[in-house]
Order: C-alpha cells, then sequence, then structure tokens
C-alpha cells in the first residue's frame, strides 16, 4: 500500500476555487491510479474524479464536470484536485485513494488506500 496526505482544504465563499493536493509515500506512485471521493455530512461517499498512471485519461462526476480538474506530476508524487466555481453543495470531506494499476474507475472498493481527508466547506 502506498499512504496519502491530503492537504489544501478550508472555507472558500460560495464561487470562489480551491486547489487540494494529496502526496503520497511508500510504493511506487506512477503505478497507482489516483482517485478524489467526498463525503458530506449525512449522506455516502461519492466519486469525484480520477486519473491513470500515465495522466493522459481522467475521469469525472457529472456534478463537477467543467468546474473540477484532476492532475498529477509523478516526479513530486502528488495529485491535485483544482476546484472552480464552488457551490455550497460542494461542501463535505474530500479523500484521495490510490489504486495499483487501476483505471481511474468511479468504484470505491477498487481503491486500496485512502488518505485522512480534508475538509472543504463552502459558504453561501
Amino acid at each position: 500500500q502506498v499512504q496519502l496526505v491530503e492537504s489544501g482544504g478550508g472555507l472558500v465563499q460560495d464561487g470562489g476555487s480551491l486547489r487540494l493536493s494529496c502526496t503520497a509515500s511508500g510504493r511506487t506512485f506512477k503505478n497507482y491510479a489516483m482517485g478524489w471521493f467526498r463525503q458530506a455530512p449525512g449522506k455516502e461517499r461519492e466519486f469525484v474524479a480520477a486519473i491513470r498512471w500515465s495522466g493522459g485519461i481522467t475521469n469525472y462526476a457529472d456534478s463537477v464536470k467543467g468546474r473540477f480538474t484532476i492532475s498529477r506530476d509523478n516526479a513530486k508524487n502528488t495529485v491535485y484536485l483544482q476546484m472552480n466555481s464552488l457551490k455550497p453543495e460542494d461542501t463535505a470531506v474530500y479523500y484521495c485513494a490510490a489504486d495499483w494499476g487501476g483505471q481511474a474507475t468511479t468504484l470505491d472498493y477498487a481503491y486500496d488506500s485512502w488518505g485522512q481527508g480534508t475538509q472543504v466547506t463552502v459558504s453561501s
């Protein structure tokens, strides 16, 4: 497994932007597909975005398409989630996850390593 640490969460106003980072340590980062998920209070965890090891293939939830961008820097063992035009309904704890040799799936059970989460709060 790989160890993951998220950062970059915080409080932002409606329409604002944040960039989340997730830094990995342990096994070879470039062999992992990386995903971002989120969980709002009282709701189930949901898929947000994912990226394959090469960075060439990405996958987004319909709710964030056109607003969020996932990217990765394999030299820095880091995956990013740039979030623009944030809405109050984006408020959640955001988790990054790693899937060895994965295909950037939306399915959370495919991911075998998870970070501790970072809180994103969007005020109206």
